[in-house]
This record gives structure tokens, sequence and C-alpha cells, in this order.
């Protein structure tokens, strides 16, 4: 029998094209679900004080990375969308120096005041290790508002939303939404953030928290 040959013109890019499409399109869904999830939390009312609780990502150098320039995009129009609506505002950025130097918390506040140019409170929370710590550390903020955000990519402020809930329950009812969800922006970072987001939430009810 003659040798068979793959006809002239096949090419493996097509294929490599609809698998990256569908990629992308999944981390986009996921996302997606996790905001309609956080939609059904309560709204900023009129009068109201807000904490924006930014969760800081293991960042190397003096430099902030882009994963911490998206959560402090995702943390200022958060606060401006609760100001707009009659809740003044503060942005929390917490992080420790886990991967550098420098605390995430630092670059957050650095960012968020000279690029972003948030005019509002921030405050700094530099020790938090772990989405754990974030949540537990920031407490006292948190005591003192009557709605909080968390922001981050939306399934990380889920796992935080958790958090809260066990660590103080009567705290949860204060939960808002964070402004975490756009079409098209991280679109090439959002499935790897889906599917560590969904392994960890799954894993968060199966492995006892920390005390």
């Amino acid at each position: 029998m003659g040798r068979r040959h793959v006809p002239r013109g096949t090419s493996l890019a097509p294929v490599l094209a609809a698998v990256g499409l569908v990629t992308l399109a999944a981390g986009e869904a996921v996302h997606w679900r996790g905001a309609r999830r956080a939609g059904r939390l309560a709204r900023p009312t009129t009068g109201s004080t807000g904490l924006v609780v930014v969760l800081g990502f293991g960042n190397r150098g003096h430099r902030i990375n882009v994963v911490n320039r998206w959560r402090g995009r995702i943390a200022v129009r958060t606060a401006r969308s609760a100001r707009a609506a009659g809740a003044p505002a503060r942005i929390l950025c917490s992080g420790g120096a886990v991967r550098g130097t420098v605390a995430e918390a630092v670059l957050l506040r650095d960012y968020i005041e000279n690029s972003l140019g948030w005019d509002g409170p921030v405050s700094i929370e530099p020790d938090s290790r772990s989405t754990w710590e974030n949540v537990r550390n920031a407490l006292p903020w948190i005591e003192s508002a009557d709605r909080v955000a968390f922001a981050s990519n939306g399934l990380h402020a889920e796992k935080a939303r958790i958090y809260l809930g066990r660590q103080r329950p009567e705290l949860a009812e204060r939960l808002v939404a964070a402004d975490d969800y756009r079409f098209g922006e991280m679109s090439l970072l959002k499935p790897v953030f889906a599917a560590v987001g969904l392994w960890k939430l799954r894993a968060v009810f199966h492995v006892k928290p920390p005390a």
C-alpha cells in the first residue's frame, strides 16, 4: 500500500485558532457567571459608608504588575460607582511583601493614587500573605463600613466573601458586588484565573480554614 499523505493545504492553524477562541470564550463565561452571582448581593445606598478591599497579587520587584493594575482598576471604578450612588467609599489596599521586597498594598496604593487619579481616602494593610489573612486583617475597616466590596477577579472576590462569612458571619450581610467584570478586559488571563479560581473555590468547601 502506498503511504498516506496529508492533503496539500491542510493546516493546523484553523484548529488552533478555534481552540483559542473557545478557551477565551470559556474564560469570559466563567467570569460573567461569577458577576451574575455577585449581582444578587445588596447595593450601596445613599448615605451609607462604603469600603472597597483590593486584594493584592504576588508582585516581584518594585513595579506593580499587570494583575495588580487590573485589581486596582476594579477597586477605583467600584469606589467611584459607590460615590456616584451617594455612598462615599474608602479603598483598603491589602497585601504583604509575599514575592518581593515591597508590600503589595503599597504598590496598589501608589498606583491607585498616582496613576488612576483616585482622590478619595486610601488605607493600607501591608501584612497579609493569603486571602484568608486579607479578610481577617481587613476586619477593623470592615466593621466600620456599611457596605463592603472585595476587588479582584470575580472568583477570587467570591472566595474572599466566603471567608468573611466564615470569620464573621454577621458582617456578610454588608457585602456588595465589585465592578469586576468587563467583557474583553484581560481576556488572555481570564481562562487561567477561571481554572485556578474554580479549583480553589472547590477546595474552599473541602479544606478546613486556618485558625
